[in-house]
């Protein structure tokens, strides 16, 4: 296994991922998830986000696709869009729905939303990894 290849498009995917989640739950839908929460408020304030482990959790996502790429030889922004997208999307909707069974944190909207957003996030975050993973190479 090349871990160059796997360190650096864990870290890129890492980085890609804490900033498009920002973006995407933290600004565009924030108030969406805020008027859609289950029965029990979970968030925690901005000032008692616990950055380190936010961090932590974004660069384990980018070593999981860097990982499954360097394993499935993805070379492609097509490739790792198509096989990222599929990933978030079967690990948002199956998480969502344990939530959703086991406790009252979301609501079946929020849940949607929620599998959605992930799906796109994942999509992009997989294509940029891609890219990296592969610079200098002439099948990328």
């Amino acid at each position: 296994m090349d871990i160059k290849k796997l360190l650096v498009g864990g870290i890129v995917g890492g980085i890609l991922y804490f900033g498009l989640g920002y973006l995407i739950y933290g600004k565009l839908l924030a108030s969406f998830f805020a008027s859609h929460p289950g029965t029990v408020l979970i968030d925690r304030a901005m000032a008692d986000i616990q950055f380190l482990y936010l961090g932590i959790g974004n660069v384990l996502g980018g070593l999981l696709l860097a990982f499954i790429f360097l394993k499935a030889n993805v070379k492609t922004a097509a490739g790792g869009f198509v096989t990222a997208g599929v990933i978030g999307a079967l690990s948002a909707a199956s998480m969502n729905c344990i939530m959703y069974a086991t406790t009252n944190a979301l609501s079946k909207t929020g849940m949607a939303a929620d599998v959605v957003a992930a799906t796109v996030m994942t999509a992009i975050v997989g294509a940029i990894v891609a890219l990296v993973m592969n610079m200098g190479n002439k099948a990328a």
